[in-house]
């Protein structure tokens, strides 16, 4: 999973897309940002958080993009299970 990938995960799982910001700040939305300089390796880290009211909430940084993404991606899963709208299926015996 990655940046350009995680949108259509969630889609699958019924984040609603309004939701989701990757690669932009947004209000009232989940944010994947990429730092725009490089550290002294030439590596670029990712910053996942929640922004509301041009605020930063729940904010974690990664030096990895897939850890990032795995990141948002457990947290909207999460909050889909908690509202209902995914469940435990019921395995026939």
């Amino acid at each position: 999973m990655n940046a350009e990938s995680i949108g259509e995960w969630l889609r699958a799982l019924g984040v609603p897309p309004q939701v989701v910001s990757i690669g932009a700040e947004a209000d009232n939305a989940w944010c994947l940002l990429r730092d725009e300089v490089a550290d002294e390796e030439g590596q670029f880290g990712w910053e996942v958080f929640w922004r509301e009211q041009g605020n930063r909430y729940d904010w974690a940084r990664f030096s990895n993009e897939q850890v990032a993404c795995f990141y948002l991606f457990g947290r909207l899963t999460w909050a889909q299970v908690s509202r209902g709208a995914l469940g435990v299926v019921q395995q026939v015996p």
